[in-house]
């Protein structure tokens, strides 16, 4: 995939650079001068070399459409732990690992990176395979089908707007 050079504006660079920089204080926590003063120009250092690179453009609404979907997923990802739980500690052990290959209607990157990703942080399943929007999911319980749906429609709903890039 060949990169796509791009304008970049000074005020993305700045708040790219911010970022970074507040990043390097929270990892380095300290506030000695010489510190800040390399986290500020390794920051804008970084932003400067990574600007032209990434087709990325930031879109807000996206943004905080994922923020929200956070929430959701972590409540999945509890759902999910308790019923898988409940699946190891059953005295039957009605285990069925299986692998379920997913044609995802996803159209965009990062909607699929995203989908494969919350799919292996919900515990009993794991993305094993990604083939543009073709997915392998080793899942553990029976039912998990329904919550890979889920998931994706989910997901389908934060990336309605973007333009398809698959």
């Amino acid at each position: 995939m060949a990169t796509r050079s791009r304008p970049v504006s000074s005020e993305f660079l700045f708040f790219k650079a911010l970022a970074l920089f507040v990043f390097w204080v929270l990892l380095s926590a300290s506030f000695e001068w010489l510190h800040l003063g390399l986290g500020i120009i390794f920051s804008f250092a970084v932003a400067w070399l990574n600007s032209g690179h990434s087709p990325f453009v930031p879109r807000f609404r996206l943004w905080l459409r994922i923020l929200l979907y956070l929430p959701w997923l972590f409540y999945k990802i509890v759902q999910s732990s308790v019923n898988l739980s409940k699946l190891i500690l059953h005295p039957a052990l009605p285990i069925t690992p299986h692998l379920i290959p997913v044609k995802s209607k996803l159209r965009h990157h990062a909607a699929v990176v995203l989908f494969g990703n919350s799919l292996t942080l919900t515990p009993g399943t794991i993305t094993a395979e990604v083939d543009r929007n073709n997915l392998i999911v080793h899942a553990m319980g029976k039912n998990d089908d329904v919550a890979i749906k889920q998931i994706e429609s989910k997901i389908a709903d934060i990336f309605k707007d973007e333009e398809p890039d698959l």
